[in-house]
């Protein structure tokens, strides 16, 4: 007989809004839920974005896919005494990404376009403005479906890795174990096992976000007990709850 959820803890960072979901399904069924980053950004140094003889300022458009693109981006071109254009056209991902860019640029002044949420939406959007020479600012793990759907559709584009995801340091965590580890990327499933080589599952319940993020899990050899989105369970709280009913019947 499985054992009941007690503990969990979720690989990111605490919710801002005491609204979360996290903290509803927590106290609906009993649950303690802790929160801990996993992974987390560190910027490239100006010296070495200069050795990628990058120039910001060779390119007509950027390409935001995060806040986190957005942040590097004006820093490196802060760092670098580059002032950015008025003219320059952003393309980014999202409707709230795009509303970001008022921390950096007066947003009714700007050309400012975006997609709904996936990058294929924002690809359609693009194809408008096929002339442009774009830059994609990015992490050192892009999604593969990003610079492939930039190359079939023949834009003109440089990838510059403006910041790296790095493992945590997790080592106050050693002693503390926990009924169920949240995941959501496979950097994090990487940082549990660069700080806890020799951890063992056990009993302890992987719950997972995205294929890639399973497939990681799997290929550590873990299995995976909850697996979201899907059609039951969109969202990662209600895989949780929907998997917590279940088993902490009595």
């Amino acid at each position: 007989m499985d054992l009941k959820v007690k503990t969990i803890l979720v690989s990111q960072p605490k919710p801002e809004s005491d609204k979360s979901p996290y903290f509803e399904v927590g106290s609906k069924h009993k649950l303690t839920i802790d929160f801990r980053p996993f992974i987390h950004i560190e910027g490239v140094d100006e010296i070495d974005f200069r050795a990628d003889k990058i120039n910001l300022l060779d390119h007509t458009a950027v390409i935001f896919t995060s806040r986190n693109a957005v942040d590097h981006y004006f820093r490196i071109a802060k760092e670098a005494r580059i002032t950015v254009p008025d003219t320059m056209k952003y393309f980014c991902i999202s409707e709230s990404t795009a509303y970001y860019l008022q921390k950096y640029v007066v947003y009714r002044k700007r050309k400012i376009f975006h997609g709904k949420q996936r990058f294929a939406e924002l690809i359609e959007v693009m194809k408008k403005h096929k002339k442009e020479t774009f830059l994609l600012p990015c992490s050192d793990i892009l999604k593969k479906e990003i610079p492939e759907l930039l190359d079939k559709s023949k834009f003109q584009y440089s990838k510059a890795v403006l910041y790296k995801t790095v493992c945590s340091d997790l080592s106050d965590l050693e002693d503390v174990l926990y009924d169920m580890l949240v995941f959501f990327s496979p950097a994090g499933i990487e940082s549990l096992l660069k700080n806890f080589p020799e951890f063992k599952q056990n009993s302890t319940r992987i719950a997972v976000f995205g294929p890639t993020t399973a497939r990681a899990a799997k290929d550590a050899g873990f299995k995976v007990d909850i697996q979201a989105p899907t059609q039951i369970a969109p969202s990662m709280t209600m895989a949780i709850e929907n998997y917590v009913k279940e088993h902490n019947k009595k």
